[in-house]
């Protein structure tokens, strides 16, 4: 029976021994395993603050980019609209002369005909000066043939020219920039069924 009792506390030794030996074991790992932690969770606190970082950058950049782009929009607008104000300045400046010249011929007393008609001729040629300076071409078609782009047919009349032959201009057209401003009113040839029968 002792001996039974003596087995049994021995065993019993034994056992806690070993409990103890692998709690002293399994301690060592659980320590470094804390530290293994640790060092990585360092690590990732300085990624992390270094993403943070150059997001923070990164919003700065497009902050700054966004309100150049405004500035820009700002500015573009109002480059736009001083161009709708003030982009006939210089063909007005070229235009006042003509008007002064026209004021001029108005004021002045005891003109006679031909002077009068001299000062209407000067100012007249200002008038061209000021059209050619600022790329404004003239249409004068007579003897062409009619070009529904630049002309306008008033009417028809009969002749021995070739059918739409412009045979008279009602009214100068003009271009701009061979952009046309106003068509050429003019009238237009047409044989009489008498000429066409003798063709």
């Amino acid at each position: 029976m002792h001996e039974n009792e003596d087995n049994l506390t021995n065993e019993a030794h034994e056992k806690a021994i070993n409990t103890v030996d692998q709690e002293q074991h399994s301690d060592q790992p659980r320590d470094a395993d804390e530290e293994n932690s640790e060092e990585a969770e360092g690590i990732l606190q300085k990624r992390l603050e270094s993403a943070e970082s150059q997001i923070e950058t990164h919003r700065d950049a497009w902050l700054r980019a966004k309100a150049e782009a405004e500035n820009i929009r700002k500015r573009s607008v109002t480059d736009i609209n001083n161009a709708r104000k003030f982009g006939n300045e210089n063909f007005i400046q070229d235009l006042l002369p003509v008007k002064d010249s026209l004021e001029a011929a108005l004021k002045s007393e005891n003109s006679s005909i031909d002077a009068l008609k001299n000062g209407v001729e000067l100012t007249l040629k200002q008038l061209e000066s000021v059209f050619s300076n600022n790329q404004i071409q003239e249409i004068y078609p007579l003897g062409e043939a009619l070009d529904p782009n630049l002309h306008q047919a008033m009417s028809t009349v009969s002749s021995d020219k070739p059918n739409n032959t412009i045979v008279e201009v009602l009214q100068k057209g003009y271009l701009l920039h061979e952009r046309l401003v106003r068509p050429a009113l003019v009238t237009v040839a047409k044989k009489s069924p008498e000429q066409e029968a003798e063709e």
